[in-house]
């Protein structure tokens, strides 16, 4: 065995080290200093459009060089998401860009990494002529998520045109989007509030979609991201949601820079392959089918924008929140730490 050195020989090492160390350049230093792998990442999303490149991130372990391993794990519902950010269960979460403010001002620990959902929502019906929500005066319309997404959106369109929800329509709460969904194929409503991919499921399932011979049984009635666009002003784009890093993993930069990264590339993927990104999704959740989410991404405004990029849409939503009811965002508007990395 060799002998122990003397301890000022150990100092003379350890100063030698650091002076070694300092004079790599600082690209090779980050690497020397970068800690070893994260025996797992798990991330985690909703049954919606947002999940896609989390489910292929996973399956493609794309991130080997900050994990050992990537898992994906499916939230259904908002209570259930708020569950696993603060019981820090889920490294990475797909969450709406409302609740990922109200965790972040609550101090839940939540830093937003990108807005990649920019629209998906749809109110799904029987009768094509119903266009703007105006059309649907006295209609009764299953909307998920009470006091979530998508039920703040369709809050927001109300009233800003001066529609009283409680008086001027007919609004069936229902828990998850798939009962909405559920409502609607089984005829007890005529009309539905839904997210891709459950919109495109729903056309997909009733044959309404590719558009043949037949007179299709359902449409796609009011895009919200187009109402949006046209009460406010404003491009028909709706910052709705993306992916938020909480926990320890918000104090790692080289994890989340990797996670930002494959995240884009994985979204690049999905639009390039949209039918094998819907056999990945169909074999991870329930009722979807490849082709729906296919449609889905041909429909929907997926595109991974920074947090910092994003910001100027976010804020302008976040404001129409603020004003309505702060406790929607956590009883202020969320600051610059919010906003990436």
């Amino acid at each position: 065995m060799h002998p122990s050195f003397p301890p000022e020989r150990r100092q003379w090492l350890r100063q030698a080290a650091a002076l070694a160390l300092g004079s790599l350049p600082l690209a090779q230093a980050a690497r020397a200093a970068t800690a070893a792998p994260l025996p797992r990442i798990v991330l985690a999303g909703p049954p919606a459009i947002v999940s896609a490149p989390l489910i292929h991130m996973a399956q493609s372990n794309a991130l080997a060089d900050v994990a050992q391993a990537t898992e994906f794990t499916l939230w259904r519902d908002p209570d259930q998401l708020r569950v696993m950010a603060l019981g820090r269960k889920a490294d990475v979460l797909a969450m709406p860009s409302n609740v990922a403010a109200n965790l972040y001002n609550r101090g839940a620990g939540v830093r937003l990494l990108n807005i990649s959902t920019w629209g998906a929502l749809w109110i799904v019906t029987r009768d094509a002529q119903r266009r703007q929500l105006d059309d649907y005066r006295g209609e009764e319309i299953a909307v998920p998520f009470r006091g979530d997404m998508p039920d703040l959106m369709l809050q927001l369109l109300a009233a800003k045109q001066g529609l009283d929800l409680r008086r001027d329509l007919r609004l069936r709460y229902v828990p998850t989007p798939m009962e909405a969904l559920q409502l609607l194929l089984t005829r007890r409503v005529r009309h539905a509030l839904l997210a891709e991919p459950a919109v495109s499921l729903a056309l997909r399932k009733t044959q309404s979609f590719p558009i043949g011979l037949v007179a299709p049984e359902l449409h796609r009635g009011l895009d919200v991201q187009q109402e949006w666009g046209r009460l406010f002003a404003r491009a028909p784009r709706l910052p709705q949601a993306g992916i938020a890093a909480v926990g320890a993993v918000r104090e790692q930069p080289q994890v989340l820079a990797a996670v930002q990264q494959a995240y884009a590339r994985s979204v690049a993927w999905c639009r390039a392959h949209p039918l094998e990104c819907g056999q990945l999704m169909a074999q991870r959740i329930d009722m979807l089918t490849p082709d729906a989410v296919a449609d889905a991404i041909a429909t929907s405004q997926l595109d991974a924008v920074p947090a910092a990029q994003a910001r100027p849409e976010l804020e302008f939503f976040f404001a129409q929140l603020h004003a309505r009811d702060p406790a929607l965002l956590g009883g202020k508007l969320p600051d610059a730490g919010f906003f990436g990395v």
